[in-house]
C-alpha cells in the first residue's frame, strides 16, 4: 500500500501539533521487563519458531509512520501510543518503514548522508516496541514514491550524471544498486543509541524486507526483479545471517507458474514483474509475502465476491508455501477502505474475520499460513494520517475484540503446544476453554 505522500503530513503537523498524550519517558512505564526469554525468530521447515522450538505464529499490524512521528518530540509519545494499544489486543508484530529517501524528514538525505536526529527515531522505534514485546518487520526501500523510493534513488544517479531514463533503472544500474547496498548496510549496523544493540543482533526484529511491493512494470518477464532480489537477498545475508529475510511482495503469480495466472485478482497483475513461486524459490529469502486489498484489485463491474476472492487467494498462497515453497507464508498487509460506500466497519470486520479464520484453519495443523499485519492502526490524535484502512482501536470496540480474540487463540497455540503438540493434542487452557479451536 501507498502511504499518505509526506507533504500531506508535514502540512498537517506544521500547521498544528498532534496533541501530546503521554511523555516520551514514561512510555515503557506500565510494561515490565521481564526476565522472559527474547530471541531471535527463525525458521524450521514450513513454521517460524523461538527459543528451543516453540512455534511462532503471529497476529500483526502496520503503522509504517512510527520514525516520522518519533522524530518529534511532541508526537513521539504516539509511538508508545500505538504500541501499548496493539499490546492490549495481544498484537506481537509491527510493520513499519525503515527508509524516508530524500525530501521532508528524511532518514537518507543523499546516498548514505543520514540526518541521525531521523535515525535515532528510528532507534526509539526498536526500543519502545521490544518494551512492549512487539517485534518488527523493517522494510529497506520503497517501490512507490512515497517516502522516496526507488524514484529517489534514481534522482540520485541523474544528479550523479548517470544516463537513467527510467525510475526502473533502480533495478539495474551498477551506481544505483550500490546506494541502496550502502543503506542496507548502514540500517543493518547501526548501534542503536537507546538500547546499544546492534540491529542486526536484535531479536526485537523480526525481519527485514528487501522492499515495500515491489514492481517492475518494463519486465513482465520478471527476470530483471527476479535477479535484484537474488543480488540483494545474497548481500543482505552476508551482513546478517541471523534474521529473517523476505521481499515484500503482493503476491501476484508471474509467469513461472503460467497455469496461477487466473488465479490473479486481474490481468494487469500478472504482468507487473513479480512472481510469487520464483521470487521466493530465491536463495535467502525464508518466508513468502502477500497482500490481499480485493477492494483495489477487483473491478467492482467485474465481481462483488470480495471475501470468497480474499479467502481463495490466502489459501492458494498456502498451499503454495506448504507443497512448494516449504517455507512460512506472511500476508503483509491485508484491509478494506472505508472510502468506499460498499466498506462499512461491518463490512471491514467481517472482512478481518475471513482473514483470521483462513489463518486458523492452517494454524491448527501447524500449517504454513504464519500470521497477517492488518494495514492498518493508528492511536487517537493521529486519524488525519488515515488513508481510509485506518482503524483506532480505542473508538472500533467491534474490531478490537475481533482482534483480541485471534490474538488470544495464537498465544494459547504458542505457548501450550510443541512440535508435535500442535491442535490435534486437543490440549484446552482451562482459564479459556472458549478459545480452543475445534471449528
Amino acid at each position: 500500500m501507498a502511504p499518505l505522500s509526506l507533504l500531506f503530513l508535514q502540512t498537517i503537523l506544521l500547521l498544528g501539533r498532534v496533541p501530546v498524550g503521554r511523555s516520551a519517558s514514561g512510555g515503557g512505564d506500565e510494561v515490565a521487563e521481564t526476565e522472559e526469554y527474547w530471541g531471535m525468530v527463525r525458521r524450521e521447515g514450513q513454521q517460524f519458531v523461538v527459543g528451543g522450538g516453540q512455534p511462532f505464529y503471529v497476529n500483526g499490524f502496520n503503522a509504517y509512520w512510527l520514525m516520522l512521528l518519533a522524530a518529534d518530540e511532541s508526537t513521539r509519545p504516539k509511538v508508545s501510543d500505538a504500541f501499548r494499544q496493539a499490546s492490549s489486543v495481544g498484537l506481537t508484530l509491527c510493520r513499519t518503514w525503515a527508509f524516508n529517501d530524500g525530501g521532508w524528514r528524511a532518514l537518507q538525505k543523499a546516498p548514505s548522508v543520514y540526518d541521525q536526529d531521523v535515525f535515532k527515531a528510528l532507534d526509539f522505534v526498536v526500543s519502545e516496541a521490544r518494551k512492549y514485546k512487539i517485534r518488527l518487520i523493517l522494510p529497506l526501500v520503497n517501490n512507490w514514491e512515497g517516502y522516496g523510493g526507488k524514484a529517489q534513488y534514481v534522482k540520485w544517479g541523474k544528479a550523479a550524471g548517470l544516463n537513467l531514463t527510467s525510475d526502473e533503472d533502480f533495478f539495474t544500474d551498477p551506481t544505483v544498486k550500490g546506494y541502496y547496498k550502502a543503506h542496507v548496510k548502514t540500517v543493518l549496523t547501526r548501534v542503536n543509541t537507546f538500547t546499544n544493540i546492534t540491529y542486526k543482533d536484535d531479536p526485537t526484529i523480526f525481519s527485514w524486507e528487501l522492499m515495500n511491493e515491489p514492481r517492475c512494470l518494463s519486465d513482465p518477464s520478471g527476470n530483471k526483479l527476479q535477479d535484484w532480489i537474488q543480488e540483494m537477498a545474497v548481500h543482505v545475508k552476508s551482513i546478517d545471517s541471523a534474521h529473517l529475510l523476505s521481499t515484500g511482495t503482493e503476491g501476484f503469480y508471474g509467469l513461472s507458474t503460467p497455469e496461477k495466472l487466473s488465479l490473479n485478482p486481474n490481468p494487469v497483475a500478472g504482468q507487473v514483474g513479480t512472481d510469487f513461486i520464483r521470487n521466493h524459490k530465491t536463495l535467502g529469502i525464508d518466508y513468502a509475502s502477500a497482500h490481499i486489498y480485493p477492494d483495489i484489485w477487483i473491478s467492482k463491474s467485474v465481481s462483488n465476491d470480495f471475501l470468497q476472492f480474499a479467502t481463495n487467494w490466502m489459501r492458494s498462497h498456502i498451499d503454495d508455501t506448504e507443497s512448494v515453497l516449504r517455507m512460512p507464508v506472511v500476508f503483509g498487509e491485508y484491509g478494506v477502505s472505508s472510502k468506499d460506500e460498499k466498506f462499512n466497519a461491518t463490512f471491514r470486520n467481517v472482512f478481518i474475520d475471513a482473514v483470521y479464520s483462513t489463518l486458523l484453519n492452517s494454524t491448527r495443523r501447524g500449517g504454513s499460513g504464519s500470521g497477517s499485519l492488518l494495514w492498518q492502526l493508528f492511536p487517537e490524535g493521529t486519524e488525519y494520517m488515515d488513508d481510509g484502512y485506518g482503524v483506532v482501536l480505542t473508538k472500533a470496540h467491534n474490531t478490537s475484540n475481533i482482534i483480541s480474540l485471534q490474538s488470544k487463540r495464537i498465544q494459547i497455540f504458542n505457548s501450550r503446544c510443541s512440535w508435535k503438540c500442535r491442535w490435534s493434542c486437543k490440549k484446552k487452557s482451562p482459564a479459556h476453554p472458549q478459545l480452543h479451536l475445534e471449528m
